[in-house]
């Protein structure tokens, strides 16, 4: 009987503590998801197309073949979306020469990373969001700078997505600043992301989140012939390139393998993707990238970046690093033809709920914790408001040990609160949010002893 009172109590406590999260849309986010249509999107790829070539070494001189006219165009396109964007957005050709390597750069080359910035609006916050494509397009052979290399899915798919949330949310006002960029040089070794990871290391930029684009425009595989429109992969690192002995550590010791700064913001695209986007599933993939191969979010991965690939559920080889020819009836190539432009409007719409919501976000709360100085059943987390702000809330994120996504969110007031599940049993995580729902990415407790 005084178990029963006690658990009564405890229980009566915690909910008028803790309420339930709702789900709270922003109703100008979905705003915009509307305006993400799948024509221009069409009409960018083929665009793209149309230049014949984008290999990182074609022409550069030509106004109409190569990457120079590729890099015109874009660069032309940022720079009428700028007007509508009251002098926040800017765009730029990022120029720089990279040496001849005697394997996929066989001369001194000048190349260019097309970028466009929407600064944010305030000066207090730092807080960097990028997205990015890839411009540069291959056939088989991935020296050969001559023949037609349309390049449509791989990727002028992911650079409209770029240019597309480029038009409809630099007319809108953001806090953080978001980078949409189109590099260069990722069939040769992805050298744009490259350069562009390294200057802003250099920089010390502060990069909450980095969305690679590369081939989210087609929905039929080969060789299975499986369709699927309705789901979109996310890859995320497991463990971080630059993690050190002491992260390492804490990272044995509280059984955080799965829990790395990008699978946090892997798991935040799926929870905004699935609350914003219709018949849009993200699929978690826990590694890296393909098996054996990369994308541009791995060098800033290996800058110490938080970064993530998005990419289609489905690949089809076919239509994938192959010369223009049919064979046995087969026709192979990166062709238009062979895109689903309704799947890439959705993948772009989960791209636009992810940064839309990061960065109309408030920062991230600091210094999480969680008590450990006693056994018990309940579980007391902590931490501090960001830069001593008073914050609409926060969000206490909860999945049990063999749970790939978060499964219970309790919203609170306060910063410390004691929650009747085991430490033993879940894993945490704490993210401050606006009364609008805007989430900061989450953060992961440790011991507080």
């Amino acid at each position: 009987m005084k178990k029963t009172v006690f658990y009564t109590v405890f229980a009566f406590l915690f909910f008028n503590q803790i309420a339930i999260s709702q789900v709270v849309e922003d109703p100008e986010i979905k705003k915009m998801i509307t305006e993400i249509k799948a024509e221009n999107l069409e009409a960018t790829v083929r665009k793209l197309v149309s230049f014949g070539t984008r290999h990182t070494l074609s022409d550069t001189k030509s106004k109409t073949r190569g990457i120079g006219a590729a890099q015109q165009w874009v660069k032309s396109e940022f720079d009428k979306y700028a007007l509508e964007s009251n002098g926040r957005l800017t765009a730029a050709i990022d120029y720089f020469t990279v040496k001849a390597d005697g394997k996929r750069i066989n001369k001194d080359s000048q190349l260019g990373n097309v970028m466009a910035t929407l600064k944010g609006t305030d000066p207090n916050d730092n807080r960097v969001l990028i997205i990015s494509g890839h411009l540069d397009s291959r056939v088989s052979d991935v020296m050969n700078v001559k023949s037609d290399a349309p390049g449509a899915n791989d990727d002028a798919s992911g650079v409209a997505a770029v240019m597309e949330l480029a038009k409809v949310m630099s007319k809108r006002a953001f806090p953080a600043t978001i980078i949409f960029v189109a590099v260069v040089g990722e069939e040769q070794g992805l050298i744009g992301a490259r350069h562009l990871a390294e200057t802003a290391k250099a920089a010390n930029w502060n990069i909450v989140a980095m969305l690679n684009n590369d081939m989210i425009g087609n929905s039929l595989s080969s060789g299975t012939n499986v369709r699927d429109n309705t789901q979109i992969r996310v890859f995320s690192e497991t463990i971080p390139f630059l993690e050190t002995e002491e992260e390492a550590k804490m990272r044995k010791a509280t059984s955080r393998d799965n829990d790395s700064p990008s699978r946090l913001l892997a798991r935040y695209i799926k929870t905004v993707t699935e609350q914003y986007v219709d018949q849009l599933t993200v699929k978690l993939v826990y590694r890296n990238d393909r098996f054996l191969r990369g994308g541009d979010h791995t060098p800033f991965s290996q800058n110490g970046f938080t970064a993530v690939r998005f990419c289609e559920m489905n690949e089809n080889f076919d239509h994938q690093h192959q010369d223009l020819r049919t064979e046995n009836g087969i026709k192979y190539g990166d062709l238009v033809e062979f895109m689903d432009f309704d799947y890439l409007r959705k993948n772009t719409c989960s791209n636009l709920a992810t940064l839309a919501n990061l960065a109309w976000s408030p920062k991230a709360p600091e210094n999480v914790g969680i008590e450990v100085k006693n056994l018990s059943n309940s579980s007391a987390l902590s931490w501090n408001a960001p830069e001593e702000k008073v914050q609409y809330g926060y969000q206490i994120l909860m999945r049990e040990t063999a749970s790939s996504h978060w499964e219970k969110t309790f919203f609170v007031k306060d910063t410390k609160v004691e929650i009747p599940y085991s430490k033993d049993n879940y894993f945490f995580a704490i993210q401050t949010v606006d009364a609008l729902g805007h989430a900061s990415l989450p953060v992961f407790p440790v011991p507080i002893r």
